[in-house]
């Protein structure tokens, strides 16, 4: 009783906003809510599209992967927004110590989840207790189809937020940096195109290779940068496991690797450091380590310098389309020689971001022929 009394006047004196999440379940919400819970500290990069001005100003709590796995993109913000600090660390949702008491103290509007993690929500209780508490739960996604529900998602928030405008704005922009890949290679035809294998968070863990994207996610946006994607067609779903031997044995023609600042939460890492803060010789000393490892030097990706690395957070973020634009420029150097993926993000910082553009995103290792 307690709990109901502290909750539902509050929300009853709102005015409320009646969206389809993209789990597919209808959900009351209040509209341009005070106060919101993340699921997932890497939401704001969809919220900063529309937040402009201060994308912290609802979030009062979060999981603390943000600081963890993006420290570089942290940082930016905090040194921006020092008031960062103050969100409540809620750790995962979807954990035992997961403290409803302190997502009801916090005064909580709206709770944001990935879709990716439904299952887990369902099973661990975390949405019955969030109902019975009367707040509720949105469900996005950045991450499971990024080009099929990055659009609606951000619908979702501008709705909730009021920031339709702005949701708006950043859609047209997205759909036009989609195209301007989709346009050229929809013609190529599939003998045409490049294998390419793509290597999740590449040498985080030293000692262990090789997990890899299916027909989702990253792999999808191989695929539609005008490649083949090599793990399309050898498992369903967001990502699997590989054997490295099996990679030798194809030889694909070109080899991504994925990397971000993990030096923290995985010490002695040798994944390439991208971010806000690295530089191009760091990128360049860690794309030379990871295809010296046993029986990669011997790849032709490797030999005919078409072995790269790309910012690992693109994979959950509505920037995709900078990803996208940078894999067709690899694959098709002369059919993409005017795009310029580096403006295009610089340029999303500058119209759409609170916080201006530095660092390295993405590398590629040169020749050894």
């Amino acid at each position: 009783m307690t709990v109901g009394l502290a909750v539902v006047p509050h929300a009853a004196l709102a005015d409320k906003v009646t969206i389809t999440d993209i789990a597919g379940r209808t959900v009351e919400v209040e509209k341009n809510p005070e106060k919101v819970v993340l699921g997932e500290g890497r939401m704001i990069y969809s919220i900063a599209v529309l937040d402009r001005e201060n994308p912290f100003k609802r979030v009062v709590g979060w999981k603390d992967d943000l600081i963890n796995y993006d420290p570089d993109a942290y940082q930016k913000y905090k040194a921006r927004f020092p008031e960062v600090e103050k969100i409540e660390n809620l750790g995962s949702p979807y954990a035992a110590e997961y403290s409803l008491e302190t997502v009801i103290s916090l005064d909580t509007d709206v709770v944001f989840l990935n879709l990716g993690n439904l299952l887990k929500a369902q099973e661990s209780g975390i949405l019955d207790k969030l109902d019975k508490a009367g707040i509720p739960v949105v469900f996005l996604d950045f991450r499971q189809r990024p080009t099929q529900h990055t659009v609606p998602s951000l619908q979702i928030l501008g709705r909730i937020f009021d920031e339709r405008d702005n949701a708006d704005e950043f859609v047209d922009y997205y759909l036009k940096n989609m195209m301007t890949v989709f346009s050229r290679v929809e013609a190529i035809k599939d003998e045409d195109k490049p294998v390419v294998f793509i290597e999740n968070a590449a040498g985080y863990n030293p000692d262990k290779c090789c997990s890899t994207y299916g027909s989702a996610n990253l792999g999808r946006l191989v695929d539609l940068a005008g490649g083949l994607n090599w793990g399309t067609k050898k498992f369903p779903g967001l990502r699997g496991k590989v054997n490295p031997e099996v990679i030798f044995t194809d030889d694909p023609d070109v080899i991504l690797g994925t990397g971000a600042n993990w030096s923290k939460a995985q010490p002695g890492t040798m994944a390439v450091l991208f971010g806000y803060e690295a530089d191009k010789d760091a990128v360049n000393q860690r794309l030379v380590a990871l295809a010296g490892r046993k029986g990669w030097s011997e790849l032709k990706a490797v030999k005919s310098g078409r072995f790269h690395s790309i910012y690992h957070q693109f994979y959950n973020s509505p920037y995709h389309f900078v990803a996208l634009q940078t894999f067709a420029k690899w694959f098709y150097p002369e059919k993409f020689a005017d795009l310029d993926p580096e403006a295009t993000f610089v340029e999303l910082h500058d119209k759409f971001l609170p916080i201006d553009y530095s660092g390295v995103f993405w590398g590629s290792l040169p020749a050894t022929q």
